[in-house]
């Protein structure tokens, strides 16, 4: 991934948190919220490459530890969001049949949200940090997925269409 690539998608990704910081956080949705930022960082992370894919999540977790809701450290949303990255890089090869279909992308984002969330969850049990009960983080979790299942479908063609229109020639092999 090259430098530009890196200042593109980081611009990229601001400006979707901000869009979720000012607006769809705001939104009171059933069955909890929705994570816009989470889902198109994913989906983003799943078009790249391996080395893309795991620069990208540390970009995109250093800009979502930038939340002002985020009461954990920082770096710790860094720390998860890479470390999904780098599992997501390295079975590529094996996720691609199901990520070759729009349903299978959709549902591989849901899943890849949710896996977030509960690592997210994790560590901050093992940081000590106050979480919710377990009944209340199950249903954001749920509801995380339900949200992501349904709105996936609206945002991810025009993530691939941009993605495909600044990718350059080196990037296309």
């Amino acid at each position: 991934m090259s430098p530009v690539r890196i200042g593109f998608n980081a611009s990229l990704l601001l400006v979707v948190f901000l869009l979720q910081e000012t607006l769809i956080s705001r939104m009171h949705l059933p069955l909890s919220g929705f994570s816009f930022y989470l889902a198109v960082l994913l989906l983003m992370v799943l078009l790249e490459n391996r080395t893309g894919a795991v620069i990208l999540g540390f970009v995109g977790g250093m800009i979502l530890d930038l939340s002002p809701a985020s009461e954990s450290p920082f770096g710790q949303w860094a720390l998860i969001i890479t470390a999904i990255s780098y599992l997501i890089a390295v079975n590529a090869e094996s996720i691609d049949e199901i990520v070759g279909r729009p349903v299978g992308l959709g549902l591989f984002v849901a899943l890849g949200t949710s896996l977030s969330l509960v690592a997210y969850l994790l560590m901050n049990g093992l940081l000590g940090l106050a979480t919710g009960t377990a009944g209340r983080d199950a249903l954001v979790i749920l509801g995380n997925f339900f949200w992501t299942m349904l709105l996936a479908p609206f945002f991810m063609p025009l993530l691939i269409v941009i993605r495909d229109a600044t990718i350059g020639s080196r990037e296309r092999i």
